[in-house]
């Protein structure tokens, strides 16, 4: 990731400074089986407290990996799961305020255990699967409050829906 600064004439013809923190593109993925979804817990340091949500993550190393090939690494790397269909159901704007950063979000079924590769810093992980009656009482309750998750539960339920409109 990279931070930049760029200097910008507002509407009204003043100068300004934009911030700006550029990031690869990253994935979202929910593992759905049946009514069951599996989130992950982690320490999240920005905020100093442990976050359920949706398997995620970007490539910075590798930022010409495709979507779909990222999403299988994730998807493995931070839960084990392999899944036989992986769908893209939408795309992200993480912060568009001050960041570059868009992730593609992917339901994933007809899942199946393989082996967890988690990276140095997921190492604490917690990983378990949630009834979606369990998921929206937990939305509701506040325990899962992740931006990405409830943004990727809302275009999980339009997919679901047929409508790919609000």
């Amino acid at each position: 990731m990279s931070l930049r600064e760029d200097q910008i004439l507002r509407a009204d013809g003043s100068p300004g400074i934009y911030s700006v923190v550029d990031k690869p593109t990253g994935v979202v993925v929910i593992p759905r089986d049946g009514d069951r979804l599996f989130l992950v817990e982690q320490f999240r340091y920005a905020v100093g407290a442990r976050r359920w949500e949706f398997p995620a993550g970007t490539a910075p190393d590798r930022a010409h990996v495709p979507p779909p090939d990222l999403a299988v690494r994730e998807l493995a790397e931070e839960t084990g799961l392999v899944a036989d269909s992986l769908t893209q159901i939408g795309v992200l704007d993480v912060a568009p305020g001050f960041s570059s950063q868009r992730q593609v979000v992917f339901l994933a079924e007809g899942l199946h255990m393989g082996a967890a590769a988690r990276e140095h810093e997921e190492q604490d992980m917690d990983a378990r699967w949630w009834t979606a009656a369990e998921v929206r009482t937990a939305v509701r309750a506040g325990q899962i409050c992740d931006g990405q998750t409830l943004a990727a539960l809302t275009l999980l339920s339009l997919h679901d829906s047929g409508d790919a409109t609000i």
